[in-house]
């Protein structure tokens, strides 16, 4: 090989090992994208005129768009010639900071990552905290232009900007430490002080409580850590991080809402507030009962999220349970056991819950139970699989040798070495859930018509496709960013998780 080739190969190992780079890279080409989209609707094609609102923010998005290109070339500059980010390249990103007033977090989130040279996971875990409760108060902000708030609007404000200040200081106070610093004894109070905060819903603050708290039992003993070593090879995957994002800031919407949205505007009608188009009162618009879309959005949250998350837990525990006993005793009880279920993966899923939903009545209960069923199967089989292979190992036949009975080996030594593949397929099949359950909703099979979620919200929107196209896009829109979402987290964790693509 060439002196150049070899020049050629190492830089190019640069860029692609680097990851303020490819997170830089990553956010320049969602910002241009978003930037684009954001002109396109800008500009009202049936009267020629331009939009004010939309073209102020698509010119704020163009501006941080073009500073995060030049951030990027930057990057890359220095990288090719001096093998790391020079300083000034790093404080300028201080720039893209201001980047949150207009939502964009793809430049926040490279730009925190970018001023901090040495990075840890629990730094990693502060920015996410931070940005999850900026953008629930920012959502729940929007109500105080509406004719009204909730009871509870002021002092559930107040709580959530208090935990800000909170999320601020700590973030603050991790950044002084390195993945390689010692953490005094006292941060188990500041770990303590995250955890409880996180009855919001924020469960990046649940997880950095825990990160310290990992760390601090750990620092004096020199061996590796799974939950470290997850999080280190997951927090580098931009894709895989802002999905996580967007399903807990949505989780954590769904749980302040409680408190800051009005449950009426969702539901109750309002004749004097017919299809208006979106403004600061309806930052969304309104439905042809007057009802707010971004309400009705924001309380369908929660359907989709518990129908989702109870429809994958039930068959991850049943048809894991199943496969387990299958994969360990085999001969006559794994033939039993999978001839049965072969009989319920015969019949297509979206089937069986359509008859099980026409049986029993639409509702929510009936919509969790019918997804579920369908999906055992499929669990059972990755399970079965996993325990079959764990089986052979060695230290499976050193508890044999040390009397442990059948029940003990099964729980405690095969379940917790087979539950990455588990946990791989239940957060890549949880978007198909919530699709599932929108599909059936939309087919009026689902949840019941007067509860808002999605798939209801989408099937009334649907009548307005030519006149009121906003009231289908948005929910249309929730679901694809959800289900976007759940399938970037599930193609992380398998990076994370398949020690195979680890080696690769």
């Amino acid at each position: 090989m060439t002196k150049s080739g070899s020049l050629t190969q190492e830089m190019r190992f640069r860029l692609k090992s680097s990851r303020e780079y490819s997170q830089a890279s990553f956010a320049w080409v969602t910002s241009l994208l978003l930037t684009t989209l954001l002109l396109l609707n800008s500009y009202d094609w049936s009267e020629q005129v331009f939009k004010p609102f939309l073209l102020t923010v698509s010119g704020i998005y163009l501006f941080f768009t073009l500073v995060q290109s030049v951030l990027t070339i930057r990057i890359r500059r220095d990288l090719i010639r001096h093998g790391s980010v020079s300083f000034l390249t790093r404080r300028l990103a201080w720039i893209q900071l201001l980047a949150i007033v207009s939502g964009n977090i793809f430049i926040v989130i490279a730009a925190f990552h970018l001023i901090r040279k040495g990075k840890n996971v629990e730094y990693t875990f502060a920015v996410y905290m931070l940005l999850t409760q900026l953008f629930v108060i920012g959502a729940s902000a929007l109500n105080i232009f509406k004719p009204y708030v909730a009871d509870n609007f002021l002092p559930a404000m107040t709580g959530l900007i208090f935990i800000l200040v909170i999320d601020l200081i700590v973030l603050v106070i991790i950044s002084r430490y390195n993945a390689s610093s010692t953490l005094p004894r006292w941060m188990i109070g500041v770990s303590v002080v995250l955890i409880l905060t996180s009855v919001t819903g924020n469960v990046f603050a649940l997880l950095l409580g825990i990160s310290i708290i990992g760390r601090i039992r750990r620092q004096y003993k020199q061996k590796s850590n799974f939950w470290n070593d997850l999080w280190e090879r997951l927090a580098p995957n931009m894709t895989a991080m802002s999905g996580m994002f967007f399903i807990i800031f949505l989780f954590s919407i769904s749980i302040c809402s409680f408190f800051t949205f009005d449950y009426s505007m969702a539901v109750e009608n309002n004749y004097a507030a017919l299809l208006q188009s979106p403004s600061l009162a309806y930052p969304l618009g309104t439905d042809d009962f007057g009802r707010c879309l971004f309400s009705r959005i924001v309380f369908g949250a929660r359907i989709s999220l518990i129908v989702g998350f109870m429809s994958t837990v039930i068959p991850v525990f049943i048809g894991g349970t199943l496969g387990a006993f299958s994969g360990f005793y085999g001969r006559h009880t794994d033939n039993i056991i999978m001839r049965l279920l072969d009989i319920l993966y015969a019949i297509p899923g979206i089937l069986l819950a359509i008859a099980i939903i026409a049986a029993f009545g639409a509702n929510t209960v009936n919509l969790i139970l019918a997804l579920s069923l369908g999906s055992i199967p499929t669990y059972a089989r990755t399970m079965r699989a996993s325990v079959l292979y764990v089986s052979t190992f060695e230290f499976v036949e050193a508890a044999r040798a040390l009397g442990y009975n059948n029940r003990s080996i099964i729980f405690k030594h095969i379940i917790p070495n087979s539950l990455a593949p588990m946990i791989i397929k239940s957060t890549l099949t949880i978007g198909g859930a919530v699709i599932a359950t929108s599909s059936l909703s939309y087919l009026g099979l689902g949840v019941e018509p007067h509860i808002p979620e999605w798939g209801n919200i989408l099937k009334l929107g649907s009548t307005y496709l030519e006149t009121h196209s906003y009231l289908a896009i948005y929910p249309g829109l929730a679901i694809i960013l959800l289900v976007l979402s759940f399938n970037f987290l599930g193609d992380g964790l398998r990076d994370a998780l398949d020690p195979k693509l680890e080696k690769a």
